[in-house]
């Protein structure tokens, strides 16, 4: 699966457990650790864990080990890493503080539902 692949794929993922605010970032011209961000948001502790939960359960039917997973224990900001694609699943109040789309505004969006 290409990079590009496994962003879309975790994007389809997220929007499972009814994310919102889905969106695909290609980094690859903007950062050198990552190909693409996958950015998306729940309304509270619980979904947004249950989000990054179905994520990781998915790559683990996929047979796709996933390098790193951060933020469960207060589930605010949730970081799955598959070393191509870094996917940060807020709560609502959480990503509208930090503004990840503004401070990458330089990266393309991605139309991952296609």
């Amino acid at each position: 699966m290409t990079p590009k692949e496994t962003a879309k794929s975790i994007a389809r993922f997220a929007s499972e457990k009814k994310a919102e605010d889905i969106v695909v970032l290609d980094m690859r011209k903007v950062v050198n650790y990552c190909d693409y961000f996958v950015l998306c948001s729940g309304n509270t502790d619980r979904q947004a864990r249950a989000i990054a939960d179905h994520i990781h359960d998915k790559f683990e039917e996929l047979n796709i080990r996933l390098r790193r997973r951060n933020g469960f224990s207060k589930a605010d900001w949730v970081i799955v890493d598959t070393g191509d694609v870094v996917t940060h699943v807020f709560q609502k109040k959480v990503r509208e503080f930090y503004q990840l789309e503004y401070l990458w505004q330089d990266a393309k969006p991605v139309d991952w539902e296609q």
